[in-house]
């Protein structure tokens, strides 16, 4: 199955608008009531996906001075499909001059013989501010992940701020070992940029007393951004951790 869902968020008299909000195979989007001047959306799953073969993608605008928030109904979960072949799943999102984009989906769940590779790209303007969360659960309950690959790459004002990428999973040296995971079951993080951590970056910060029962660590990027990274036995003692740190609710 190959399916993309566009969404474009522009300002109009002191609000924001969505003149262009277009599902396609499992996403169906769904605009949620605004809070003040931000638009929402919900992207509900309308079939299983991503199974092996699947490309999917999501493209996300927000216009000069337009506000929008996207989240995900549930989790997603990556599935073994009826070919070995892998699943993509690309995320391409742009925030303009005095625009702000919060993308905060449900985990993502890697399921025992899936096979996805995820991608994230995003391009930032100068005083463009984000809020990304991200989340993976490798493993239902007594089972092992698939094969995951995941990429973040942020560009502000046309330079990088950061990239990274993840493999988990069958095929990935050291995935589950001391220096990556450490026996954990969920990861994730959450990326803050905004224009006043040029002039106040925060400062790092470590969470939680109990390395058993997950970690996060809060630290600023060399650039307007503070990134915050945890690991954690389970998904919800991660979003806990997470929200610690940053609250994005």
């Amino acid at each position: 199955m190959h399916a993309t869902a566009r969404i474009r968020a522009t300002s109009s008299s002191n609000a924001t608008i969505l003149p262009v909000l277009a599902g396609d195979g499992p996403f169906d989007l769904r605009r949620n009531r605004s809070y003040g001047a931000e638009a929402r959306v919900c992207i509900t799953g309308a079939m299983s996906a991503p199974l092996g073969g699947d490309r999917l993608r999501i493209e996300a605008t927000a216009e000069q001075g337009a506000h929008l928030h996207i989240t995900t109904a549930a989790a997603t979960i990556a599935l073994r499909g009826a070919t070995p072949e892998h699943a993509t799943y690309d995320v391409q999102l742009t925030v303009a001059e005095q625009a702000s984009l919060h993308w905060l989906p449900q985990p993502l769940i890697s399921t025992a013989r899936s096979n996805l590779r995820q991608s994230c790209t995003i391009d930032l303007a100068p005083t463009a501010r984000l809020v990304l969360r991200e989340e993976q659960v490798l493993g239902r309950a007594g089972e092992p992940p698939g094969r995951l690959s995941t990429r973040l790459t942020v560009r502000h004002d046309g330079r990088p701020l950061l990239d990274q990428q993840t493999r988990y999973g069958p095929d990935a040296p050291g995935w589950n070992g001391p220096a990556i995971l450490a026996g954990h079951r969920a990861a994730g993080q959450i990326l803050v940029v905004d224009p006043a951590f040029g002039s106040q970056p925060p400062a790092v910060r470590l969470l939680g007393d109990d390395p058993a029962q997950g970690q996060a660590v809060l630290t600023p990027l060399a650039g307007p951004a503070l990134l915050v990274t945890a690991l954690a036995p389970d998904s919800l003692r991660l979003r806990r951790l997470l929200e610690a740190a940053y609250p994005t609710a």
